[in-house]
């Protein structure tokens, strides 16, 4: 039988790490990325001194599988050589062993010495997903100057809280906010108008119809319902001048 019903009770244990991390990579994607931790921030790699690279506890989704640096921990980098540039890799180690037996360990991948500009060493490749015995997965770039290491670039990408995702807020208007026949009416104002990902609404017309936002009558350009976010935030409804709206609400997603 191949089809499985996963979070259905079964009478022994069925639920696979394969089975997790394939919904997970479903939900979240296919790549690796780095979750927000406690404060709402989304933590870095920092040099701790000129051959330790301190990583801080932060949470991960690599390739659907959920891994946590519980405490701060530091890996080292080998020293680097005056006159040579050089950048090497902070990466989590997967590791597929046997019985299918799953671990992972911070681990570095030196890069080549060079005086001229700096390559990223190339990253075996490998899939968890695929069911590779070993996947080198890079969470952070040490750019190293002669003997001196820069300051560690993050390479997972950042994914905010779903909620953050679905962020919205909704504007109510009516008569209050003057909407006669025809013109420009704020209806409020938003802080943040270039996180805007989408906006939709409905208003009620004089004639007792409701319609959608945008509403641009195909025969009567004038009897229009539309709205504009100015660049304070202000967000204004446009309504044509052969038309009366007496209230509606606005949704603004972010």
């Amino acid at each position: 039988m191949t089809m499985n019903l996963i979070t259905g009770k079964a009478g022994a244990p069925h639920i696979t790490s394969s089975d997790q991390g394939a919904m997970q990579a479903g939900l979240v994607g296919n790549g690796n990325y780095l979750l927000q931790g406690s404060d709402g921030k989304f933590p870095a790699v920092t040099m701790q001194s000129a051959n330790k690279a301190l990583i801080p506890v932060l949470n991960l989704v690599i390739e659907g599988r959920y891994a946590r640096v519980t405490a701060a921990e530091t890996v080292t980098i080998e020293s680097g050589v005056t006159g040579r540039n050089r950048n090497d890799l902070i990466c989590v180690k997967y590791t597929r062993g046997s019985n299918n037996i799953e671990t992972i360990a911070l681990a570095v991948l030196k890069g080549t010495a060079t005086s001229g500009t700096a390559a990223d060493p190339t990253v075996p490749s490998g899939s968890i997903l695929n069911n590779s015995g070993t996947v080198w997965i890079p969470i952070a770039r040490i750019p190293i100057s002669g003997i001196t290491a820069g300051t560690p670039v993050m390479l997972v990408k950042q994914l905010p809280p779903m909620s953050q995702l679905w962020d919205s807020v909704t504007l109510p208007f009516g008569n209050g906010n003057g909407n006669s026949n025809g013109g420009i009416y704020p209806i409020g104002r938003v802080s943040n108008p270039n996180a805007i990902k989408s906006l939709n609404g409905r208003a009620t017309l004089s004639s007792g119809t409701t319609v959608a936002i945008p509403f641009i009558h195909p025969s009567y350009l004038q009897r229009s319902v539309q709205v504009s976010i100015a660049p304070d935030g202000t967000v204004n409804l446009l309504v044509g001048p052969e038309i009366t709206v007496t209230g509606g609400i606005v949704e603004i997603h972010f």
